[in-house]
């Protein structure tokens, strides 16, 4: 294999070198390869290392273990590979990966590949894309070179996404490939090259023989990437999206009536995740800005004198939430979060306008609690108009509207609102056991408190539920009497 480039010694860690010499030592074709060579081209930084060896990668392991002092051994006997950790001086705990050079086939219905004993150029044409197709020999005749069978080098450089052998040959063995191309377009800022995005279009309905699980992986890896819209609109555009995500896709498109049409709700929506993104690292904040308008599909409606309305797509979009939870596979304990934002995500609009009352602040925090920082960033995102003096004045509303929250947070202490008392205290006090007049009566009290009737304090909360429960007692007894 010729040497295309060579990498600088210092390139690597010193812990690299010494698997190359325990290779040297048994004689055995040691590699370098996958996304850690991309990586080292691009001067990032990773702790996920792929060995490659011609030869049977269980004994090589065993050696690097014993030698190196890892641990945590993994054997993966079906895939003939072997994981392990290592600590570093350098580069602290690296998780290794050492695999025998493999050569694949696969049924028409299964990505799960037949795998059998390969040569190095088998193992590299197998790869998803040529960037993550090189490889460099660890063994000391040929250290540190670059081998770049499918021109990986020269796309990196050119920021583009190839696959190594025919795009169709490559998404067809393994259709979850096309998910990974959407990733890495999102996470690195490449472009696909024409032949893979038509083979992506034409080939859309395969994923499906992939687990949803899969799916959903690399799904919310384009929603963590730098500007998750490029990754979704790739898969929009390839029909990707339809078949994993078809709500999503429903809200494409401008229907017009009567000459007046509405926003186009899915680039809306990817504007809006573009825009939280670049505030918040929080995955699932960035999910309700995926889902804020969801339900817009179901809840459009037009009529002459008021033109286009999405009237209640707020609540029906936290009902949705939890079908795509569901379906997607995602974990449950993000979803009432996710459900909350979706919910409140117009709440301080009204707030941003007129005088603000204290209460109406009151109110909005309560309901957000701890959650309130990132409504406000999803609020913001959620502002798409190109008319500058527009968002200007918007964006100056809500800064009024933060002010005055934090006005009332100041004066009433309810940076992160909590009723004075809580049901134990009521059924103590009251002499109740639990059921429905201990949450009616709770509710009573935290609304009085919200709009300023009683003051925030424990023991006006405990003088109004007692009154507030002989007022019960006595209507009640009232009721009967007339009886």
């Amino acid at each position: 294999m010729s040497c295309k480039e060579k990498l600088p010694y210092n390139a690597l860690p010193d812990i690299l070198y010494r698997i190359g010499d325990i290779a040297d030592r048994s004689d055995t074709p040691c590699y370098l390869v996958g996304g850690y060579v991309r990586d080292v081209l691009m001067r990032k930084t990773s702790q996920d290392i792929d060995i490659m060896i011609i030869g049977e990668p269980v004994p090589f392991a065993k050696t690097i273990k014993q030698e190196l002092k890892g641990r945590n051994f993994v054997v993966f006997e079906r895939f003939r590979t072997v994981r392990l950790e290592l600590e570093t001086h350098d580069s602290g705990t690296i998780l290794l990966e050492i695999v025998g050079a493999r050569k694949e086939s696969y049924n028409a219905d299964s990505r799960k590949p037949i795998t059998e004993i390969g040569s190095l150029e088998d193992d590299l044409s197998r790869r998803d894309f040529s960037i993550n197709a090189m490889a460099v020999p660890l063994n000391q005749e040929n250290r540190n070179c670059l081998i770049d069978l499918f021109d990986g080098y020269g796309d990196l450089r050119k920021k583009i996404l190839k696959t190594p052998l025919e795009p169709e040959k490559t998404f067809s063995d393994d259709p979850l490939r096309m998910m990974r191309a959407a990733r890495f377009s999102s996470q690195l800022d490449f472009q696909l090259d024409r032949k893979t995005m038509t083979a992506m279009s034409s080939m859309a309905e395969r994923i499906r023989i992939v687990s949803k699980e899969r799916v959903s992986v690399e799904f919310l890896k384009i929603i963590a990437s730098p500007k998750p819209s490029v990754g979704l609109m790739i898969l929009y555009k390839t029909g990707i999206l339809h078949e994993i995500f078809p709500e999503l896709t429903a809200m494409a498109g401008v229907e017009q009536v009567d000459g007046l049409g509405h926003k186009d709700t899915l680039l809306h929506t990817f504007q809006v995740v573009d825009k939280l993104s670049e505030n918040s690292d929080n995955p699932w904040l960035r999910i309700a800005a995926l889902l804020h308008d969801i339900a817009k599909p179901l809840t459009k409606r037009f009529s002459k004198s008021s033109g286009w309305t999405f009237h209640g797509h707020e609540v029906v979009g936290t009902k949705l939430a939890r079908k795509i939870f569901n379906s997607m596979r995602w974990p449950l304990e993000p979803l009432p979060y996710v459900q909350k934002m979706i919910r409140l995500h117009h709440r301080p609009i009204p707030l941003s306008k007129g005088e603000i009352t204290d209460s109406a602040v009151r109110r909005l925090m309560y309901e957000a609690g701890e959650d309130l920082d990132d409504l406000m960033k999803l609020c913001r995102a959620d502002v798409t108009s190109k008319n500058p003096g527009k968002v200007k004045r918007i964006m100056n509303n809500f800064n009024i509207v933060e002010r005055k929250i934090t006005e009332v947070a100041e004066k009433d202490l309810l940076a992160k609102w909590r009723p004075p008392i809580d049901g134990c205290d009521i059924m103590k006090a009251l002499g109740l056991s639990e059921g429905r007049i201990v949450g009616i009566i709770k509710k009573k009290m935290e609304a009085a408190v919200i709009e300023g009737e009683i003051p925030y304090n424990r023991e006006a909360a405990l003088d109004y539920i007692k009154k507030t429960y002989r007022e019960m007692q006595n209507s009640q007894q009232a009721a009967i009497s007339k009886k």
